[in-house]
């Protein structure tokens, strides 16, 4: 990072002349995970203490453009502490790295948990939601907008049955008052509020979204929204354009629909709040079943988010075309990564998504 960006950045940070000091503090176990294009998580034993944490790697040359994002992301990860929010523990630097010190989490992802359970029902899945949401509703009222939130993000912090779900990856998460009115087109495109693909001023509410589009899918075990064709599954989502299809969701409570259709409400001044959400029955009352819906759910997600479909990508091209054009009628093309899928709601998810922050085409936002 430059000497000016350093000073913004990463004040207070454990600079160490190499690697080989670097090396000297923690012992790295494995690699468990790459991130993104330009950094990779491993997971390393501390020397002093014994203590398990995740490193996240980021070699300087590859920042060279993308100072803002890092510096956002250690920013808002210095102002937030939750139980149900990855912690970010130290920061180090060399001369060719920065070390973000996180918190480790080593309880997998969520869908993988769901599917290796035998008995799995609503009021899992609400409690599930439940504690998003009060995680969610912290940041909000830090005015920190996450931006990013999907199924993917969600870790469990350990492989006991009764373990909590963390809220993890910042990369993309902004605070507000920072740089003006949100309007950065930014996220992934199957959990993106509608607002954000119109690239209208937004705000929290677009977390709000991103949470009912989770919990539909918790729910039936595939997404409200997709199509082959990228124009069409904008389409979709700007009319919030979804529904609660026989027979998959025959079982479910009415008080769960009613739930998603509050958070996945297309107009934002209406959408509910997390504090709004914290408070229906389906959260905080009993109106969530007991039914055993494993079988359906886990069927579902084996189909739709399968591993192997995961390691493919979401091709960022066809958002950013889209945001360039401000228009729906041209299409596209198919720029999803993925193979055909056979008609039907049980093959309607896309590949595991990556995250799209289109900054080139925003306006004021592209901090």
């Amino acid at each position: 990072l430059s000497r000016e960006k350093q000073k913004s950045a990463v004040s207070g940070v454990n600079a160490v002349a190499d690697e080989t000091a670097f090396a000297f503090a923690f012992k790295t176990t494995q690699i468990s995970k790459v991130i993104g294009a330009f950094s990779e998580v491993v997971m390393a034993r501390e020397k002093a203490t014994g203590k398990m944490v995740a490193i996240k790697c980021i070699p300087k040359k590859a920042l060279k453009g993308k100072e803002t994002s890092i510096e956002n992301e250690i920013a808002v990860l210095r102002k937030i502490k939750h139980e149900n929010i990855v912690a970010l523990e130290d920061i180090y630097e060399s001369s060719n790295h920065l070390y973000l010190i996180m918190q480790l989490v080593s309880g997998g992802e969520l869908f993988d948990r769901i599917v290796e359970k035998g008995f799995y029902t609503e009021m899992d899945a609400s409690r599930l939601i439940r504690q998003v949401l009060d995680a969610v509703n912290y940041l909000h009222s830090m005015g920190i907008v996450h931006r990013d939130l999907k199924p993917e993000n969600l870790l469990y912090f350990s492989p006991h049955d009764d373990s909590k779900i963390m809220i993890s990856d910042f990369g993309l998460s902004k605070m507000e008052g920072t740089g003006g009115v949100m309007a950065t087109a930014c996220g992934t495109p199957g959990y993106v509020a509608p607002e954000v693909l119109a690239q209208k001023p937004y705000s929290k509410a677009v977390d709000c979204w991103s949470i009912g589009v989770i919990a539909y899918i918790l729910l039936c075990g595939y997404p409200p929204f997709y199509d082959e064709n990228d124009s069409k599954l904008f389409e979709q989502i700007l009319k919030a354009d979804y529904e609660f299809d026989a027979p998959y969701w025959d079982d479910i409570s009415d008080s769960a629909k009613d739930f998603i259709s509050c958070l996945m409400e297309k107009d934002p001044e209406k959408r509910f709040t997390c504090d709004q959400a914290l408070e229906h029955p389906w959260i905080a009352g009993d109106t969530a079943l007991c039914k055993n819906i494993h079988e359906s759910v886990s069927r579902q997600m084996r189909k739709n988010f399968a591993k192997s479909k995961w390691r493919q990508a979401f091709n960022a091209t066809a958002v950013i075309r889209h945001m360039r054009r401000l228009q729906l009628g041209t299409s596209f093309g198919s720029s999803i990564q993925s193979a055909k899928p056979a008609p039907g709601p049980q093959s309607r998810a896309p590949a595991k998504s990556q995250s799209v922050d289109c900054a080139p085409v925003s306006l004021k936002d592209c901090e």
